[in-house]
């Protein structure tokens, strides 16, 4: 099996030409030899690909973010060998998700945020800064965030760490609208701007990459069409 790497999307920081770069590797099969028969050459191939769930990506280190996971992306999960999940969606976790979490020691924290819709969105302050304690916390990573479709409350959360590790607004919606797209929402944005992060700089910094973050500003380059 053969893979490459494409940049999902790169911060660079102001004070220079350093650029982190996220990847995502896209996997695919050799082409199926003649001499195997096709269902075996295929069981072979379904066996070798590692599928992520829906708008994967990682935040910084030890720290993911997606939709709602499924059984056909567990394998996958198993590489990052997760020690937490956030899942920010009200209704209760399927049975074969927690059997997942069992079987490989990950633990589970819920907050339930109800995926309501604009004019009518209540995000709900607290329960973000529970969620926002919870990734700050070393001792949980490596960690997954996920709510359905990991656009808007993932994005949130997202967006509201980014906050605290000193991004620029611009570069917070930018990132904010890359997994949104379409679906963008203003509320979410406003919710983001006007979100405090000052009770978070009284806690003790257990994420290296806060650390490495200060006095500097990030930006996105823009996308090739």
């Amino acid at each position: 099996m053969k893979s490459e790497h494409k940049s999902l999307c790169a911060v660079t920081h102001g004070d220079g030409d350093f650029c982190k770069t996220i990847h995502v590797i896209q996997t695919f099969s050799p082409p199926i030899k003649p001499s195997l028969p096709a269902a075996a050459a295929n069981s072979d191939s379904d066996d070798e690909l590692l599928n992520p769930p829906l708008n994967f990506a990682m935040v910084d280190n030890g720290i993911y973010r997606s939709g709602f996971p499924d059984p056909t992306n567990f394998p996958f999960l198993q590489t990052l060998g997760l020690r937490s999940i956030i899942y920010l969606c009200p209704e209760p976790y399927p049975a074969a998700n927690v059997e997942f979490l069992k079987s490989n020691g990950i633990q589970l924290f819920q907050f339930g945020i109800e995926g309501t819709k604009e004019p009518f969105v209540n995000i709900p302050e607290d329960a973000i800064r529970e969620a926002l304690t919870v990734v700050l916390d070393i001792r949980n990573h490596p960690l997954l965030i996920h709510c359905k479709r990991g656009k808007h409350r993932t994005g949130c959360v997202v967006g509201c760490l980014r906050k605290v590790q000193r991004w620029c607004l611009t570069s917070v919606f930018d990132e904010y609208q890359r997994f949104a797209a379409a679906k963008a929402r203003v509320s979410d944005q406003r919710f983001m701007e006007l979100f405090d992060v000052s009770a978070f700089k009284h806690l003790p910094i257990t994420c290296s990459f806060l650390k490495s973050c200060e006095g500097r500003t990030h930006s996105f380059p823009s996308e090739d069409k």
